[in-house]
């Protein structure tokens, strides 16, 4: 690994929340439906069983009219962690054929250069993040596999095992939180994938959520 590298340390969808007021119920179901339209059409897209290459393009272009509108995420899906980033879960799809993450950067915060197994796709929605990719050299050491990619608000990224699968991420800003909306192509809260050290070595991992027990913030 470089040494550059290792300085990255609906109304009637709206799934239902016990004891809220009926007017509260509308009033979130009209701010999640920019997240009720990309789960739908998601899951139309899905419904098809298209080619990987399908999959991401449609894909993209549904999560960056998605990301960008910005008022629509709960508060409570866009709180750091002090100690490390954070997943939450907003949406699994009933097959596990995709599912929708926060992903919420204290700041300063970075991930260890790890894999997804899937197709994913990563949408800035606030502040920034770095991506550094890596690829296997031909001896299993693990090498920088280009410059990182800045994601900016509006920015989508796509990752699978077919386009490189590998990086490191981390929060752009020392002063300020971060937040990006992925989708991957299976519950990836659940998924077993890879950490990689320095030398190579792969160690598994399945990452969960901050929020396993939280129902779909909206219905199919």
């Amino acid at each position: 690994m470089s040494s550059s590298a290792r300085k990255w340390g609906n109304h009637a969808a709206v799934a239902s929340i016990s004891g809220e007021p009926a007017s509260a119920s509308v009033k979130r179901a009209d701010a999640l439906a920019p997240l009720q339209t990309f789960v739908a059409t998601m899951t139309a897209l899905v419904d098809r069983q298209p080619d990987e290459a399908t999959i991401v393009a449609e894909g993209r272009a549904a999560l960056a009219a998605l990301i960008a509108d910005d008022t629509w995420l709960p508060e409570e899906y866009t709180q750091p962690d002090p100690a490390r980033y954070t997943q939450y879960r907003l949406y699994v799809d009933p097959q596990a054929r995709f599912s929708v993450v926060s992903f919420v950067w204290g700041p300063g915060q970075s991930t260890p250069v790890h894999d997804h197994t899937v197709w994913g796709l990563i949408g800035m929605l606030r502040g920034a993040e770095d991506s550094l990719p890596f690829s296997h050299a031909a001896d299993g050491q693990l090498v920088s596999a280009g410059d990182p990619v800045r994601l900016s608000p509006g920015t989508v990224e796509a990752v699978s095992p077919s386009l490189g699968d590998i990086h490191q991420v981390r929060n752009a800003f020392d002063d300020r939180v971060s937040i990006s909306i992925h989708v991957y192509g299976a519950d990836i809260g659940r998924v077993e994938r890879a950490v990689y050290l320095p030398d190579g070595t792969r160690r598994s991992f399945v990452s969960g959520y901050a929020n396993p027990d939280s129902p779909n913030l909206v219905a199919r």
